[in-house]
């Protein structure tokens, strides 16, 4: 890589334009870059930086102030940079991020960062987007930004301090450099493999644990220290001898049940034929004869006068209807009032009809007076509102071009807030996302804290409750021959012996055990093993939670953290509180624009609409003058005309109501009187001497339904007590017999009780042996399972220690500390040539992979042999000249390496960074010496310094000149 030209414009101290002509400089292979302190000579070397890579090396990156306050507005900040590399000769072209005023208005608004890649050396298209330019130059130069800053830019302060540094700081320089990522990846991998396959080992171990527990369980024995095959077949062979017992017992029980229960069978059959006996001789008894006769007498005479009780409702129908038309007419005339109905009512109401229809034409002409007297209000209101309006309307008129002007001001400020918050957003979602994963860290440590707690004293709990268990079961087995004992029956044979004498049967000891107890202690036992299991399950969760939020902050600081935050969020708040003004303030200028428009309409509407009104309330007031007379006249003493013609055709439709009520009465009053003939004739037809005698008869259809019900309801008792008495297996019995059920049934009870307690025994031993055999089978194939996995994870933690420095890694040292001593290594032999050199052959590098102080790590020593004495010692010991002497052949020494190790372009432009100063005449005359090596190449040199006497040395100067309005260069040659 050769640089050609640098041209750089209100960038850092420079307030104008600059360029420098390296290939003017580099003629000679040596130029010095001297000027006063502050003047700008390290800027130039940002510029060369970030040309190449878009950012500055150092804390001088951090700050990203790179304008000159004091620039042009006009005068864009940008670096120009033009290189070989790779056989291409390129331009590039940078301009970082910096607020510039605005060119309307007042404020400063946010000018976008920009790059290019121009190809000088063929006709490619070249590339604008940031991103590519990046990828570009790093692929053309072989190296990363860190790795250019420090062996083309050789800062000599950085390298003293890597001279004096521990094993850590060495560390971090050469990961940097040497791209070591992967190492640690591998490493890392190994480690996460080991982890993986520690938890699948332990867990294969609590498997085996749990059955091994579930298989005691199972078999009612206490967990064993440790199971192995001999113990699993002792448990089998003791469950087997209880279901053999279990099955003796439970036999004979059932045969007993089976005798009982054919006694009591016969026994409820002869109760139920002496309960049948009674109670049929007892319902013939109670029979209501006398009763019965009268519900037979009523029931006939209700069904004759069914005929009467019709015609009789008719009458009283007719005489209802006679009543409502005299209601009708009584009512029509008291609605007439003073007005007298005449003999002839109908010709009456044509007179009044005839009246009414001579008044309509004036009811339509009084309605025309009142809606012009209305529409005369109307027309007045209307009149001062427009004109109020046309004052309103001047009066907005006036103040809306100051408000308009207000809306565009405030509207140029929202845009400008807008333009930076994109950028402030991004930093601050960036931000407030590792900011939440510092809050969330202490209390997920908490919750780990009790998920600890938590998981200690679910296992405590869990082996309390099955110790307990296994107690209670031990005791119950215990007082198993006092269990059986209940059960004996005096004469029957003995489910364990066979013996039908139990001459000396067992007593429950002290402390004896039930099997609703043994129960209750299982269930409590399985509920504490299912809590274990939960906590268990929530530990790992936490744990796993925390690890990955450590990872995620990676060391950060959550108070320093916040307060970046808040900074942040209370620029990002004010940005989005101007910014949201902006379609507010866009709908503000419209609408300001759209009123103005909308008020100069609407006055000079107002005004037209003004003199319309004014014009028809003269033609109004003149036509309501002529009609209010007319009016007076036709309405009389009513409110209206249309009242008086209302009340002349109620009055006609009055008078015809009541001469309809009247030739309506006549009608009724005839019907009447035949349908009394009819009622007398239906009862001397049913047989009745009167008609009030067929009335009395009468009956409702609940009421014979009742008589029918109570007849039919006696006659079938007598016919089903009649057909109890006939069955020929109740023929002869006597009703007093009594037969004893109760003793039997109470045998029945107990028979059934013990033959439950048998089957639930037999059964919960056949349950046991099914779930032993079961359990045993699963534990048998886990102790299988679990070897391979065992010596897997050996393997593999024995080799992840070697890999991570421990275990049988003699030399303590890391993949990853031993590929960087190699490289090291190299380094210290490339410096050691031109240190040998610089020091007349006094000093070399030694590297050494000892292990540090204290157990730290080793492999990445580096001291001096000092050739006076014959010792190594430490850099430390080395004086200042000394030490810019060693620093610098580091320097160069690093820069072979890296270069040779990226496969990156042959570094043709070197710059060394300050140190001279400490050098005495002799040794700078090696130095010299050394560096005129390096240009012997082909090499171009640039030495940063102060120092007087290489003014005399160097003819070729690039000179940077300080002033107060901004610094120049100038090249001496």
């Amino acid at each position: 890589m050769r640089l050609h030209r640098l041209e750089l414009s209100a960038f850092g101290p420079y307030a104008g334009r600059e360029a420098v002509d390296f290939d003017l400089l580099g003629a000679d292979g040596l130029f010095l870059l001297h000027g006063e302190t502050g003047a700008g000579k390290t800027t130039l070397l940002d510029a060369v930086a970030f040309a190449l890579f878009g950012r500055v090396p150092g804390a001088r990156g951090d700050v990203k102030r790179l304008r000159y306050d004091n620039a042009d507005p006009d005068l864009p900040t940008e670096v120009m940079l033009e290189l070989s590399v790779q056989g291409q000769r390129i331009r590039l072209a940078r301009s970082p991020e910096y607020e510039r005023p605005k060119r309307r208005g007042g404020g400063f608004t946010t000018q976008k960062a920009t790059a290019s890649l121009t190809w000088l050396s063929s006709d490619a298209e070249g590339i604008t987007r940031n991103d590519e330019v990046a990828r570009t130059v790093e692929r053309l130069l072989g190296m990363t930004a860190e790795q250019f800053f420090q062996v083309v830019l050789l800062p000599q302060g950085e390298f003293a301090r890597f001279l004096r540094s521990d094993t850590s700081e060495r560390e971090r320089l050469l990961e940097k450099l040497f791209g070591t990522q992967r190492f640690h990846d591998v490493e890392q991998w190994f480690r996460d493999r080991r982890t993986l396959a520690g938890r699948k080992v332990e867990q294969h171990r609590q498997q085996v644990r749990e059955q091994v527990a579930r298989t005691a369980q199972a078999a009612g024995e206490q967990m064993p220290d440790e199971a192995a095959e001999p113990w699993l077949a002792e448990l089998s062979d003791r469950v087997a001898t209880m279901v053999s017992m279990a099955e003796t017992s439970e036999s004979a029980s059932r045969e007993r049940v089976r005798l009982v229960e054919t006694e009591l069978a016969q026994r409820r059959a002869l109760a139920d034929r002496v309960r049948r006996l009674r109670r049929a001789t007892e319902q013939l008894a109670s029979l209501p004869t006398e009763e019965r006769d009268g519900w037979r007498a009523e029931l006939a005479a209700a069904r004759r006068a069914v005929g009467v009780k019709a015609a009789h409702e008719t009458e009283r129908q007719v005489e209802r209807e006679l009543a409502t038309v005299r209601d009708r007419e009584r009512a029509g005339v008291r609605r007439l009032g003073p007005v007298v109905v005449d003999d002839d009512p109908r010709g009456q109401a044509g007179r009044l009809r005839e009246e009414a229809g001579s008044l309509r034409q004036l009811v339509a002409e009084a309605e025309q007076l009142a809606a012009d007297q209305r529409r005369i209000r109307q027309q007045d209101a209307q009149r001062e509102q427009l004109a109020a309006g046309i004052r309103q309307h001047a009066g907005v008129l006036t103040q809306l071009p100051d408000q308009l002007s207000i809306a565009r001001q405030r509207l140029d400020q929202a845009r400008d807030a807008r333009t930076r918050l994109d950028s402030v957003e991004d930093r601050w979602k960036q931000l407030s996302e590792i900011a939440v994963d510092a809050d969330r860290l202490p209390a997920l440590e908490r919750a780990l804290e009790r998920a600890v707690a938590g998981d200690r004293r679910a296992v405590d709990e869990h082996q309390a409750a099955y110790d307990r268990f296994l107690d209670i079961r031990q005791r119950r087995l215990d007082g198993m021959a006092s269990e059986l004992a209940a059960g004996l029956v005096t004469g029957e044979s003995c489910p364990v012996c066979g013996s039908a004498e139990h001459p000396a049967p067992a007593r429950p000891a002290d402390g004896s055990v039930t099997r609703e107890q043994d129960a209750a202690a299982q269930r409590a036992e399985q509920e504490a093993k299912q809590r274990r299991e939960q906590a268990a399950a929530r530990l790992r969760s936490a744990e796993q939670e925390c690890l990955t939020l450590r990872d995620r902050l990676a060391g950060k600081d959550p108070e320093t953290l916040k307060a970046d935050l808040k900074e942040l969020t209370d620029e990002r708040d004010e940005l989005r509180k101007i910014a949201a003004w902006v379609d507010r303030m866009v709908a503000e200028v419209a609408r300001l624009e759209d009123e103005t428009r909308r008020q100069t309409d609407r006055h000079a509407e107002a005004e037209r609409q003004l003199a319309v009104v004014v014009s028809e309330l003269t033609t109004l007031r003149e036509n309501v003058d002529e009609r209010t007379e007319r009016v007076r006249l036709a309405r009389g003493e009513f409110p209206d005309v249309a009242a008086r013609r209302e009340h002349l055709i109620s009055v006609a439709g009055s008078v015809d109501f009541v001469a309809d009520a009247r030739d309506e009465a006549v009608g009724v009053e005839k019907r009447l009187t035949a349908q009394r003939e009819a009622i007398a004739q239906a009862a001397v037809a049913a047989g009745f001497d009167a008609v009030a005698a067929a009335i009395a008869a009468v009956r409702s259809d609940q009421a014979i339904a009742g008589l029918e019900r109570r007849l039919e309801e006696v006659q079938a008792v007598e016919d089903s007590a009649r057909g109890v008495l006939a069955e020929p297996e109740l023929v002869g019995m006597d009703p007093a017999t009594e037969v004893d059920v109760t003793t039997v049934e109470a045998e029945a009870v107990q028979a059934r009780a013990a033959l439950e307690a048998d089957v639930a025994a037999l059964r919960a031993a056949q349950q046991r042996r099914t779930e032993l055999t079961e359990q045993g089978t699963r534990l048998r194939s886990m102790w299988v399972s679990l070897g391979p996995v065992l010596a897997e994870f050996e393997e593999l933690d024995a080799l992840t220690d070697v890999v991570n420095g421990r275990g049988q890694n003699a030399r303590a040292m890391s993949l990853r500390s031993y590929v960087l001593a190699a490289r090291l290594e190299e380094v210290a032999v490339a410096a050691s040539r031109r240190l040998r050199r610089m020091s007349q052959g006094r000093y070399e590098f030694v590297h050494s992979d000892a292990a540090g102080p204290r157990g730290t790590r080793g492999g990445l020593g580096l001291d001096v042999l000092d050739d006076y004495t014959g010792r190594i010692r430490p850099a430390k010991t080395l004086s200042g000249g000394e030490s810019f002497l060693a620093s610098l052949a580091l320097a160069l020494g690093l820069a072979d390496v890296v270069a040779a190790e990226t496969g990156g372009a042959l570094l043709d432009t070197l710059f060394v960074d300050e140190g001279f100063g400490t050098l005495d005449p002799e040794t700078l005359d090696m130095v010299m010496d050394t560096l005129d090596e390096l240009r012997a190449g082909g090499r171009v040199v640039g030495l940063v310094s102060h120092v007087e006497e290489l003014r005399q040395r160097i003819p070729t100067r690039l000179r940077v000149r300080k002033a107060r309005a901004g610094s120049r260069v100038e090249v001496v040659a």
